[in-house]
């Protein structure tokens, strides 16, 4: 019971010391950032991410909204059953768990005695699970407070009350449909993916669009529910990856601005490629220790 006590405390000690670290690289990292301070190009300043919020919300408002529940259920029933079968991959709860348990149980690793590629792998795997678990996470308590402060009603009341009805503070699950959440989650996800496998960002958009898509055609919210949603989702991942690029922790800016991960594909292939001979016992995982050469009595080497 005691070895097994000291085992915990000693795990405890390690995640503790991990973390301590970790904050004091990323600490350390916020000088660089001044260095990087140039103006916001046009579309990224957040009057211009306004302005596109407030255009394609409003036009949605009053060119989707209005006939998309009775276009919704002119609709064979198979059309519906088939976006149920996949809406739920938006909810942030597999996300967050998958994410946190990973940083967690990199924390617990005794990192620096494993060979120079494997430590660059859980550096890696420890930033970017870590900058998706704070971006999910930070877009779905700013979609609840936007949810239940606005109080729009959901379509499932459109025959009651309309497809415009706000009732602000109602704190009703009925009246939380302006922005949706799972499209804040699904925007959230996809943008860190899209910067960190740029590579696939076409494919990754396209899945999230569809995942987006398919809260309009479950109905459970309007069009202009999930544009809303989309777009806070992508604004707040997309300045956190701004400030880590400034900061080179996970990416940095190119010499023409372009955000871009810190791992080459060619160091990411590297990676993995030892990460897999380790779990299949091709080669060790611990760091080859510096040898020391055997010197005589008089101090030659021998």
């Amino acid at each position: 019971m005691t070895s097994s006590s000291n085992k915990v405390w000693r795990l405890l000690a390690r995640m503790r010391g991990n973390t301590r670290r970790a904050a004091i690289l990323f600490a350390g990292r916020k000088e660089r950032a001044h260095h990087k301070l140039k103006p916001l190009p046009p579309g990224q300043r957040p009057q211009d991410i306004l302005a596109i919020l407030l255009l394609t919300v409003g036009v949605a408002v009053v060119v989707a909204d209005v006939p998309t529940y009775p276009w919704l259920r002119s609709l064979p029933g198979e059309y519906r059953s088939a976006f149920r079968a996949f809406t739920d991959f938006g909810k942030a709860d597999w996300i967050l768990l998958s994410t946190g348990l990973t940083c967690l149980a990199l924390l617990a690793l005794d990192a620096g005695r494993y060979a120079f590629r494997l430590r660059m792998a859980i550096g890696a795997v420890f930033t970017y699970a870590a900058f998706i678990f704070y971006a999910v996470t930070a877009t779905g308590l700013l979609a609840i407070v936007f949810k239940w402060s606005l109080g729009r009603a959901r379509p499932k009341l459109y025959e009651e009350v309309g497809p415009v009805r706000f009732d602000f503070l109602a704190f009703d699950g009925t009246y939380t449909s302006f922005p949706s959440g799972h499209s804040t989650t699904v925007a959230a996800l996809a943008t860190a993916l899209a910067f960190i496998f740029p590579s696939y960002r076409w494919l990754i958009i396209v899945a999230a669009f569809w995942l987006a898509f398919s809260r309009v055609m479950v109905g459970a919210h309007y069009p202009s529910d999930v544009i809303a949603g989309t777009l806070l989702g992508v604004t707040f991942t997309f300045f956190t990856v701004r400030a880590m690029a400034r900061r080179r922790v996970g990416f940095h800016l190119s010499d023409t601005g372009k955000i871009v991960p810190n791992m080459s594909p060619v160091s990411a292939r590297a990676c993995l490629r030892a990460t897999w001979q380790v779990l299949r016992g091709q080669r060790g995982a611990d760091r080859i220790p510096a040898t020391t050469k055997d010197t005589d009595d008089t101090g030659r080497t021998t």
